[in-house]
């Protein structure tokens, strides 16, 4: 009996290792974690890193692990948010040194053209981009990546983009941009959810040929392992400080056209991107009050009691299921009956066309309005196809 006891015991443990082992193998491991693949690139070269505080690697910052491993980081170049990533949506933010290593910190959200200064670009020999994006036409770490990638074709600077999980990376929905609505918000002909990692991007920019003046950047990506398209991938780090959650980062895509009305989409409270509400929307007992806080310093609707929308309470496979969904915007335009006071110019820029508008205002439903660039999201799906590094 002793002896089928220890040999059960003896099973059980080895069971569970080769589970312990497995799930560690499965970890999605983010391309910043496989130095071997772009360490040698660094040797003897002036470095400068494009990241942010989500650059981080275990339990260290990019930055730090390389300094520590001697690589000669001259510069950082920081995206909206600032370096820290604390700062509000389109402050700006200006450039400074890092404390901890003394570094330089460049701004790219410092009030001027959005890329480095001619100085910069001759500061150093090659770009690590290192950056947790989130897969939105209107987040906008993926222009500050995509002016640097043109800035270094100019220059004849090498890029390597060291690959992070899409966390909205499962689909592709909305219309595609009209070009005529380019802004700070919307940079390319993509769709609003476009599906790809930055690394997927940057080479649909270089194979698509949409740098200026048809360049070209010298540009190496580094991926993950152990992930798909279809992995739902939970980021450790908030990427900006109004995505304090995933339920934000899901709904994101479909409160953000709150930012172009007068409805406020929960800045200053708890919840950001998960609540909408106006002090005149009437038939909701749900309300908040926004307030000053780091990164909402003057958020719409400050210090007003807003009534309306609750959406904290969705599971994820809900949000999901309705993909980018205007029937909260819609809700809030016919509650309030502002008319042409509800939508601001802003509006165009986030959605990239003109149609959508129209559409609510003429009282069409969600799924309507949705049908319309049906047929956006199956050409871009297409053309995407050759820029994948994973599977769909």
């Amino acid at each position: 009996m002793d002896t089928m006891r220890k040999r059960f015991l003896f099973l059980l443990l080895f069971g569970c290792a080769l589970m312990v082992c497995r799930a560690k193998d499965s970890r999605v491991v983010v391309g910043a974690e496989r130095t071997g693949e772009y360490y040698p690139a660094l040797k003897g070269q002036r470095v400068a890193v494009f990241s942010n505080h989500t650059g981080m690697v275990g339990d260290r910052h990019l930055v730090d692990m390389l300094v520590a491993d001697g690589v000669n980081v001259v510069t950082i170049f920081s995206p909206e948010h600032g370096f820290r990533g604390d700062a509000d949506a389109g402050e700006h933010v200006a450039g400074s040194v890092d404390p901890k290593t003394g570094i330089k910190i460049s701004s790219l959200y410092d009030g001027k053209s959005g890329r480095p200064s001619d100085e910069s670009m001759h500061s150093f020999d090659v770009l690590l981009v290192d950056i947790q994006d989130v897969g939105l036409r209107f987040y906008t770490y993926y222009i500050s990546m995509v002016k640097l990638m043109d800035a270094c074709a100019e220059f004849g600077r090498p890029v390597i983009v060291l690959d992070r999980p899409n966390p909205n990376g499962h689909y592709i929905d909305g219309p595609i941009l009209d070009m005529k609505y380019k802004s700070g918000v919307g940079w390319l002909p993509i769709p609003v959810v476009h599906g790809l990692t930055l690394g997927e991007l940057a080479r649909m920019v270089n194979g698509e040929h949409w740098l200026p003046e048809d360049r070209v950047c010298d540009l190496t990506v580094v991926p993950c392992l152990n992930y798909t398209h279809q992995t739902h991938y939970v980021l450790p780090v908030p990427p900006s400080p109004n995505l304090p959650n995933m339920r934000a980062v899901y709904l994101y895509p479909s409160t953000c056209y709150f930012e172009a009305t007068p409805v406020s989409l929960g800045r200053g409270t708890d919840w950001p991107f998960q609540v909408y509400g106006h002090p005149n929307m009437k038939g909701y007992d749900f309300s908040f009050t926004p307030r000053s806080v780091p990164g909402a310093k003057n958020p719409p609707q400050l210090n007003k009691k807003c009534y309306g929308v609750d959406l904290t309470g969705l599971t994820d496979e809900e949000i999901w299921a309705k993909g980018l969904n205007l029937e909260y915007v819609i809700d809030a335009y016919r509650n309030l009956n502002l008319g042409d006071h509800f939508f601001r110019s802003f509006f165009e820029k986030l959605i990239g066309v003109d149609y959508v508008r129209r559409m609510i205002e003429e009282g069409k439903s969600a799924d309507e309005i949705k049908a319309m660039w049906h047929d956006d999201v199956e050409k871009f799906r297409e053309q995407r196809r050759p820029y994948l590094l994973y599977e769909e």
